[in-house]
């Protein structure tokens, strides 16, 4: 069975040239890290708080505040400062964390309904538009019934991530359905993967997406788009 990507990615083989994987193209984003998501596996906090989505339409919010945060050190700073209003309640990171996430959420759905969580193409308009330090992205659909389709893919994918570049996977059933973030290759092969429902930096063996067994997880056994810098 083909997922609804697969016809994304017959389209866009029609109309674009023939992909080079971007080893040499893809370069590291220069200046000083203070990442808000760290690579280590397992639970991520910060300041006491978890770092998951919202609600459940947020994952995609979630994603581009790591990708934010990470290009940025400003906008962590941001997140960071402490206010107490007149009825002397304190709101910190946890408040901010939250809150900044249904902004993105609304800024990513001029059109889109927001109950349908946030459109790729949303996805990379915020970017654009929000965060340049990351550099730019293009969207990759994938047919991960095509096993020549997913190797190259996840060669794209391990060359972005070679190059310290992050990059953000769609997955899903048979339609998109949720946003992770890749952050680098291990030691041992597996890919260090944010999964932002659980707030949890996971490992994810590239060879599950060959055989569309994604779920255990990521939660969704198909990756539908891979946004591979450019």
């Amino acid at each position: 069975m083909r997922t609804v990507s697969a016809l994304g990615r017959a389209l866009q083989r029609l109309t674009s040239r023939p992909v080079v994987v971007p080893v040499a193209a893809v370069s590291a984003l220069s200046g000083e890290r203070r990442p808000l998501v760290a690579e280590a596996l397992g639970e991520q906090r910060h300041e006491g708080a978890r770092l998951d989505q919202v609600d459940g339409t947020t994952c995609g919010s979630a994603v581009l505040l790591a990708l934010a945060t990470w290009a940025d050190p400003d906008q962590l700073a941001a997140l960071e400062v402490r206010e107490t209003d007149a009825a002397g309640t304190v709101r910190g990171f946890a408040a901010r964390y939250d809150a900044r996430q249904r902004e993105i959420h609304r800024q990513t759905n001029v059109v889109w309904p927001r109950a349908l969580g946030t459109s790729p193409w949303g996805f990379l308009r915020w970017l654009r538009r929000n965060a340049p330090g990351v550099g730019r992205y293009r969207l990759r659909w994938v047919d991960d019934a095509s096993a020549t389709d997913v190797e190259l893919v996840i060669r794209q994918v391990e060359a972005a991530l070679a190059a310290r570049r992050p990059v953000p996977l769609l997955v899903g059933t048979s339609v998109p359905r949720h946003y992770t973030l890749a952050l680098r290759i291990a030691d041992d092969g597996t890919w260090r993967v944010y999964e932002p429902s659980s707030g949890q930096v996971r490992a994810l063996d590239p060879a599950l997406i060959r055989t569309r067994a994604l779920a255990p997880v990521l939660g969704f056994d198909h990756l539908h788009v891979a946004f591979i810098p450019s």
